[in-house]
């Protein structure tokens, strides 16, 4: 049994996915509480299902086959595994949002993990499980920063350095309404950063506050 925020069908609006029709499952629950957290409500328990009820529900989406599961944080319901299981016996393509704190060594490589670490605006500098570096598969899977103002862009910068990670999948993304795109966009040029910079498409779309898109 899982327990769950929501489930929704929308179009994929981060990662290098972006613009495609998905499938979310948004897991409950979460082991950081980030001050910029735009899903504050995923921390509760909605309802919830078996795997199997979980990939029922999602079928009446057929034919999408992108399925993205999230949170909160999902790795924290060991069913989790179950459900990447079920999905990738059934064809699906799955995406995995994770905070990068809890251990990915699990994680199947048929999952694509895009894995957060978290800057110090976040108030969470020192969450990211370093031993998950050796669990991010080169070329597949991607490394995400979310940044608040200069000094989150610089420690992301010099994250990056330390860990030779430059030619890994790595996405900078601001802080809706406390950094400005362009200025964001303009630090990634004048470094001549090897990073892609990523707006939230569903929130551009459909705007901020709405839910389940």
């Amino acid at each position: 049994m899982l327990n769950l925020s929501e489930i929704f069908y929308s179009i994929q609006g981060e990662s290098t996915y972006a613009g495609l029709p998905c499938i979310f499952i948004r897991l409950a629950g979460c082991n950081l509480k980030c001050k910029y957290c735009d899903t504050k409500y995923s921390y509760d328990t909605k309802f919830s299902l078996e795997t199997q009820e979980i990939l029922n529900k999602i079928k009446i989406y057929s034919p999408v086959k992108l399925v993205e599961i999230t949170g909160g944080e999902p790795l924290l319901q060991e069913e989790v595994y179950t459900l990447f299981e079920l999905l990738n016996n059934n064809n699906y393509k799955i995406l995995l949002e994770t905070n990068g704190s809890i251990n990915l060594q699990k994680v199947p490589q048929y999952v694509t993990k895009i894995v957060d670490v978290k800057c110090p605006g976040s108030g969470y500098e020192d969450s990211f499980l370093k031993e998950n570096l050796k669990h991010i598969s080169f070329g597949k899977d991607e490394i995400k920063f979310v940044i608040l103002d200069r000094h989150d862009y610089d420690w992301a910068k010099d994250f990056i350095k330390k860990h030779d990670l430059q030619k890994y999948i790595i996405l900078f993304s601001p802080v809706l309404e406390k950094l400005e795109s362009q200025k964001l966009a303009k630090w990634i040029i004048e470094d001549k950063l090897p990073v892609r910079m990523q707006l939230q498409l569903h929130k551009i779309i459909w705007g901020k506050d709405r839910r389940g898109v």
